[in-house]
């Protein structure tokens, strides 16, 4: 079907089959596994491959979940649009906002790394002229069309394989001593010294639960991003399978490596990163130039999805009445013009805060974001609980099923719950998950305001639809 976009305000489905394959493989992967990674292990010990299962078990089964409900009725809104309809419009309100919130929030953090890294490159130029020039440079690519940001992100994420890949295998290689003259003390040594695999307790575990969620949220976005391809329906269930596979591979197999190589109180690793220390350790030739290089296309990618996230975001918001109904127009190529300006507007507004402000405004802006990817996912699965039972009233065909439902999404609710109960008893966590909770109760008023405004006529609870931007 023909789109004039700029009559109907729609998305133009300009996504290739490769370009939501790639973006499911690696599209998220920023920063947080390169370098974030090494906080983690600091932390707790070995025993942070045990917050990297748990994150990564927990964002399986809410893939699953979002899978189902994505797979029968395919929106740009994705989460936001299912809360709208399964538990009400503040709740759609609400959780889209701290979405988009948290995206436009990445913005200046993946800038700021970004621009790091071009100074240590290029010292005469200051970190700040990098980090809004780049900024910019990705917001043009994104007004271009959907087709031109999906082909960016295509070798981003390559890239980003690629490296990874061949960190695994030089790790592997090393640990079976195939490297000559690069002896390292291996898994075995490394889980009885210097107080032996979870030297810090379990709840050092839980507190690096949240560095490790950081690290994995944007899984769902491909759920959002495959709204805009030919076939949403096929490459949401395509990318939903093989979520397992890709945390295994990327995320388990590298915090393995790194642990068996880099002990976890070595000074020198929550600064460098886990995967520079590593090399280094390993003696590989300009191991930092290596890293730098890899992060900058991690976190320039990184930048780049939280342009589109954002903008796709606030764009259903402003489709369903819940923002400004100028930001729902779209250019003839389908691009949500003012989403992306509007998003990267208040970015790079927050980038000049960092620079110009006191440090303190940026450090909460920052923490209020510190829980919002747990509450995406209990969101997830309250609506996929709801959902469920509707669509089984509708005996419409289930495609893709949620497993060993409902048991094992009241065991996420519940997983959720503990987390979130755990991190207001930590101290050094409290602060982060109470600036979240402020956050999220000034915005549910907000939703329950605008609900009065809206007063529409109440949505059925959920049925499945076609196809929707």
């Amino acid at each position: 079907m023909s789109y004039s976009v700029s009559e109907q305000g729609a998305l133009a489905h300009g996504f290739k089959q490769r370009h939501i394959t790639m973006l499911s493989i690696a599209g998220i992967i920023g920063a947080g596994l390169f370098i974030g990674s090494g906080h983690a292990i600091a932390t707790a010990g070995p025993a942070a491959i045990l917050a990297y299962l748990m994150a990564g078990a927990l964002v399986i089964l809410v893939m699953r979940m979002l899978g189902e409900m994505a797979v029968a009725s395919p929106d740009t809104g994705s989460f936001s649009t299912y809360a709208d309809r399964a538990i009400g419009s503040w709740a759609g309100f609400t959780i889209g906002w701290l979405y988009w919130w948290f995206w436009v929030l990445v913005i200046p953090l993946e800038a700021i790394a970004a621009a790091a890294v071009l100074n240590t490159w290029f010292p005469s130029v200051e970190i700040w002229i990098f980090a809004f020039s780049i900024t910019a440079l990705l917001t043009i690519t994104n007004l271009f069309s959907v087709g031109k940001y999906g082909e960016f992100e295509f070798w981003f994420a390559m890239l980003k394989v690629i490296a990874i890949l061949a960190f695994i295998s030089l790790g592997t290689v090393a640990l079976f001593g195939w490297l000559p003259g690069r002896e390292v003390s291996g898994l075995s040594v490394l889980m009885t010294q210097n107080g032996g695999f979870m030297p810090n307790g379990f709840g050092a575990v839980i507190g690096a639960l949240l560095t490790t969620m950081f690290s994995f949220i944007g899984t769902e976005a491909v759920t959002i991003a495959a709204a805009e391809s030919k076939d949403p329906a096929r490459n949401i269930a395509k990318a939903t399978r093989s979520v397992i596979w890709r945390i295994c591979l990327f995320y388990l197999a590298s915090i393995f490596v790194i642990i068996s190589i880099v002990s976890w109180n070595d000074p020198l690793l929550p600064t460098q990163g886990s995967y520079q220390r590593v090399l280094e350790i390993l003696n590989i030739p300009h191991a930092k130039f290596l890293i730098d290089t890899v992060v900058l296309v991690a976190v320039s990618s990184c930048l780049n999805s939280s342009i589109y996230i954002s903008s796709r975001m606030i764009f259903s918001l402003s489709k369903r009445g819940d923002a400004p109904a100028f930001i729902s127009k779209t250019t003839r190529k389908g691009v949500p013009a003012f989403a992306v300006i509007a998003s990267t507007f208040i970015g790079l507004l927050i980038i000049a805060l960092n620079f110009f402000a006191p440090s303190a405004v940026f450090s909460f802006l920052l923490a209020s974001t510190g829980a919002i990817a747990l509450l995406v996912y209990l969101v997830i699965a309250i609506c996929q609980l709801r959902m469920r039972y509707k669509l089984e009233q509708s005996k419409a065909p289930i495609v893709l099923k949620m497993w060993m439902f409902p048991l094992l999404t009241w065991l996420v609710i519940g997983f959720i719950t503990a987390a979130l109960t755990t991190m207001v008893i930590l101290p050094e966590l409290r602060n982060e998950v109470s600036a979240t909770a402020l956050l999220t109760l000034f915005t549910i008023s907000l939703g329950l305001l605008n609900q009065k405004r809206r007063r529409a006529i109440p949505q059925p609870l959920w049925l499945p639809r076609p196809n929707s931007d």
